[in-house]
């Protein structure tokens, strides 16, 4: 049975996430949330149609009118559902390779679920048994026309022709960015060099994009640009290339808006939210700047609810989910590439050097150790072995020990002034959450 993780539901499709239980979500979303519409988007798995059919046909069988987007950004989708004040659904699997899929949902107005819908949500869902029945088609409407609004916006921020002169590789991870993003640079005036942007349904993530950005570095010895993007699968998050092939991850990008918002005066309570995984090097940075790191657990959904707690306007990961929150409701992989190109321009920066400059990233190891039974503190069954861990950094390292949200996975993260030390203290650690699992 399939629940709610920390970026929505994923899992294996028509196994995990079967057609019958994609609909009794459908049913589930519409009853818990009770929208006026909602709006469905999906990225370009081979699965994303079945699925975003039988999705559609849990929804009407509740009375609510379904528009759909057909393939879309998931930041599109949430401009939708934010603009409409609709509820808005992306059928993606995000990252992960394309024989997954999933469901991330928005309530109305494009904001992620609260902890209490989710489980609202999740209570309904698995309660429910539907049987099959006929979609009403005067209640479902194609709307890909809408799209233009979310295009038109981002253009907006940066404002047509803005970018003239910038050169601009875009690897679109044969997923939902594969159209947009191209169309919205080039509005701005950029060159626009694009890989990667011709899915078949199984090639999305498949060694390309955010996840694989080495593609991109490859291609950026010819590529002439300036400036390169990585994306993932959906869209929502973002890693930088330089024209040196340098891969530049979420915690250098967040510094460098961070920084740049805080010189203007723009950087509202002069703060940014970050999770736990950010580099030290990343908080020392932001030290030196005098700009205060609010810090929340990984996903982000917890980065977005820091956000709106602390009145910030910038948040995201490492991973690349980037979030301005002046802009949108959710990390946006487009709008951060956006800002950080008109940035490059406004300040005649060189990627390949102030990507460098902005923070020194302390040596990080992570250590997935798989478990048989469930820990849900290992840093409180641990604490011990923590404090020696701690002790042997001397207060130039930090260790981070969490229990997977998707999976039965301990993980282990150490930063250190070395590598070696990281990979010595990680894998003293790893070792103490086996035999504290053999134990139990």
């Amino acid at each position: 049975m399939l629940h709610f993780g920390t970026d929505g539901v994923r899992g294996t499709a028509f196994e995990d996430l079967s057609v019958e239980s994609v609909r009794d979500l459908g049913r589930a979303i519409a009853r818990v949330l009770s929208p006026t519409a909602v709006v469905v988007g999906r990225d370009t798995r081979q699965s994303g149609p079945s699925l975003q059919s039988a999705l559609v046909q849990g929804i009407t069988a509740e009375g609510v009118e379904v528009h759909l987007l057909g393939v879309a950004p998931t930041p599109a989708i949430a401009f939708i559902a934010e603009t409409h004040d609709w509820v808005g659904v992306s059928i993606t699997a995000s990252h992960n390779p394309w024989k997954d899929n999933g469901i991330k949902v928005f309530a109305a107005g494009g904001a992620k679920l609260s902890d209490a819908q989710q489980v609202d949500i999740e209570r309904e869902w698995h309660a429910v048994s539907t049987a099959e029945q006929g979609i009403p088609e005067a209640m479902v409407h194609s709307a890909t026309e809408l799209l233009d609004e979310y295009i038109d916006h981002r253009v907006s921020i940066i404002g047509e022709g803005r970018l003239s002169g910038v050169t601009v590789a875009l690897d679109c991870a044969n997923g939902a960015m594969s159209e947009v993003a191209a169309k919205v640079f080039s509005r701005t005036g950029a060159a626009v060099d694009v890989i990667n942007a011709g899915p078949d349904g199984t090639n999305i993530n498949d060694r390309c994009g955010a996840t694989h950005p080495e593609a991109l570095a490859a291609h950026m010895a010819n590529a002439h640009a300036g400036l390169g993007l990585s994306f993932d699968g959906d869209g929502d998050r973002v890693i930088g290339v330089t024209a040196t092939g340098d891969i530049v991850d979420g915690d250098r990008l967040i510094a460098l808006a961070a920084i740049d918002l805080a010189q203007r005066g723009l950087l509202r309570n002069k703060s940014v939210a970050v999770t736990v995984m950010s580099n030290l090097g990343f908080h020392r940075a932001m030290q030196s700047h005098d700009i205060d790191v609010v810090v929340t657990p990984v996903g982000d959904r917890h980065v977005l609810e820091a956000l709106e707690h602390s009145d910030l306007v910038l948040g995201g990961e490492q991973s690349g989910h980037i979030i301005y929150a002046a802009h949108a409701t959710t990390g946006d992989g487009l709008l951060a590439g956006l800002m950080l190109a008109e940035y490059l321009q406004r300040t005649k920066s060189d990627f390949s050097h102030v990507s460098k400059d902005v923070m020194t990233s302390y040596p990080q190891v992570l250590v997935n150790v798989r478990t048989n039974n469930k820990i849900a503190d290992p840093a409180d069954v641990l604490a011990e072995q923590v404090a020696t861990a701690e002790r042997l950094l001397a207060g130039n390292g930090r260790v981070l020990l969490r229990a997977s949200g998707t999976e039965p996975v301990i993980r282990v993260m150490v930063e250190a002034e070395t590598a070696e030390l990281a990979r010595e203290v990680a894998g003293s650690l790893a070792d103490a959450v086996r035999a504290a699992d053999e134990a139990h």
